[in-house]
């Protein structure tokens, strides 16, 4: 196994309350809330594919569809995250694009633009997070930029292969740089919090769990 997806593995052991709380105490990645998770009902990790839409001429001059560059890109071990932040009310992804995501096995897609066909996604279970739904397409209106290129979603700058984790509670943000860092403190605080849990189900007084010690955990 590879160490990229050892990182992988662990993350989508943890959910976003734990990596928040071990931002907090190591001080490295950003967690953005209010992002609600508009189809799939499960928690999503892994590392990042980007996209960047946009306004204008594609770069290369030769018109492809948003999306299937990243798609073909996309293993089982990532995540789609789309830049759409043009201010043009356009689809930053769509019903078929879910469904070529699912059939590659890409975990989900968190996108900071408009999404369409949101039904279908939640027809076929794919996991999506966004802010914004929209009936209009993309086409005529916006363009990708390009994908697995720097991008910024939510005030998050972003580069491709960094990770991230999405759950109801929030959207975590990884460099990739400081994966290991954050796992780490992140497994310390769910293996403590899980002796905390034996003694509550032991009888343990809840002002006595949710003590001192809880209090000041994120400190040691």
């Amino acid at each position: 196994m590879t160490q990229e997806k050892d990182f992988v593995r662990r993350l989508r052991r943890l959910d976003c309350c734990a990596l928040s709380d071990a931002i907090d105490k190591v001080g490295l990645g950003s967690v953005v809330t209010g992002v609600p998770q508009q189809a799939g009902d499960k928690r999503v990790a892994g590392r990042i594919v980007t996209i960047k839409l946009g306004t204008g001429a594609p770069p290369s001059g030769t018109p492809r569809h948003l999306g299937t560059t990243a798609i073909e890109l996309g293993t089982s071990d990532n995540v789609i995250v789309v830049e759409q932040r043009s201010g043009v009310e356009a689809g930053s992804w769509g019903g078929l694009l879910s469904l070529g995501a699912k059939v590659k096995g890409i975990a989900g897609v968190i996108a900071d633009g408009p999404v369409r066909d949101i039904d279908e996604a939640r027809e076929m279970g794919f996991p999506v997070f966004t802010s914004a739904l929209t009936a209009r397409t993309a086409r005529g209106r916006i363009v990708e930029k390009g994908t697995n290129v720097p991008i910024e979603a939510f005030g998050v700058a972003i580069e491709p292969g960094d990770y991230v984790a999405a759950d109801r509670s929030a959207l975590i943000f990884i460099r990739a740089a400081d994966i290991e860092t954050v796992l780490t403190a992140a497994e310390a605080i769910v293996a403590r919090e899980a002796h905390m849990a034996k003694a509550v189900l032991a009888g343990v007084p809840m002002s006595e769990v949710m003590g001192g010690n809880y209090e000041f955990m994120l400190k040691d």
